[in-house]
């Protein structure tokens, strides 16, 4: 494999060095990923929040927090630098699975809109899984790389100067219907949720590709590879399971801090049985990741849930009883 350090003369320790840088790199790939994620899922939801009745909503939504974004692109920059690709491949492929279920359990018409916050750092872990296998074994890989970060963390910038652009000044610019970017938004800006699923399948079928190449990788013949993709298979198919069944009873805020425990929980068994101990400390990383995700989207998490619940049909009533209501 070469990367930028192949240029230097070998110097005890230099490997090790610009593996991290390219660690680094790659996180801080995943962590914009998550954060033009978030704006423009913010931009979105600000929108559909100006009539009066959803005016704290609008407000909490408005609240600027100029540190909190870029603590949040460093501490997972740092979070998914760390995880190692066994367990990222490991968390894409539990949450693609679990994607599909909720996808089709959905009425047709229907989308759920958590469902854009829940994968912030299952977006992350399949952003370094596409690039580490995309870009193994490719010459100066710490300089595409950087360029990718470069890219996407201007790309990242530029939305959030988006978002608060709408936040500020999207109510009196679409009055006054002289911003030509908030004339936009008031025509097209119902299509973000359709822009963020065509992108999020794409990145994600990317990453799925990857994860089962870089799982894979590890096993010398087939048999050992089914002792460890059998019990894999087993265990995802009843944490989804159980998570839908979950998902039904209740629609509480602690369903999806519940939900985060028990998927690293039902990983972090299965690494006790076929994976290796520093997958162990990988796995308590992506609990620490999935955390701080939620805990820095809480308000769009809410914003998201009133969206969700505003937007299900209404249920339909029992066929006897239109009957005694009008014999009455």
């Amino acid at each position: 494999m070469f990367s930028l350090g192949s240029w230097l003369p070998a110097l005890p320790g230099l490997s090790w060095g610009w593996a991290l840088l390219d660690a680094l790199l790659q996180g801080l790939v995943g962590a914009c990923a998550v954060s033009v994620l978030c704006s423009l899922l913010k931009v979105y939801l600000y929108i559909q929040c100006l009539s009066p009745e959803r005016q704290a909503e609008k407000e909490a939504l408005g609240a600027q927090r100029a540190l909190l974004e870029p603590l949040h692109v460093l501490v997972l920059t740092g979070i998914l630098a760390l995880v190692g690709a066994r367990v990222a491949a490991l968390v894409v492929l539990e949450f693609s699975l679990r994607a599909v279920s909720s996808i089709l359990s959905l009425g047709k018409g229907t989308h759920s809109t958590q469902l854009y916050l829940l994968c912030q750092f299952s977006l992350g872990c399949g952003m370094s899984c596409a690039l580490t296998f995309l870009l193994e074994g490719a010459p100066h890989r710490s300089s595409n790389l950087a360029l990718a970060a470069g890219l996407a963390a201007l790309l990242a910038l530029q939305c959030r100067r988006l978002a608060r652009h709408v936040c500020a000044l999207y109510h009196l610019h679409s009055e006054g219907q002289y911003c030509g970017i908030c004339i936009l938004l008031l025509a097209a800006g119902h299509r973000i949720p359709a822009l963020l699923r065509r992108a999020l399948a794409v990145a994600f079928a990317v990453a799925d590709l990857a994860a089962v190449e870089l799982i894979n990788r590890d096993f010398l013949s087939a048999a050992e590879a089914l002792r460890f993709w059998t019990p894999l298979t087993i265990c995802y198919a009843l944490l989804v399971v159980y998570m839908q069944e979950e998902a039904r009873q209740s629609a509480a805020g602690g369903l999806v801090l519940r939900t985060v425990l028990v998927r690293m929980g039902g990983l972090f068994i299965l690494l006790l049985t076929v994976g290796r101990w520093s997958d162990i400390l990988h796995v308590f990383l992506s609990l620490l990741g999935e955390l701080w995700c939620l805990f820095h989207s809480r308000v769009l998490l809410q914003s998201c849930r009133r969206q969700d619940s505003a937007s299900q049909p209404p249920l339909k009533s029992q066929p006897g009883s239109g009957s005694r209501d009008t014999s009455g």
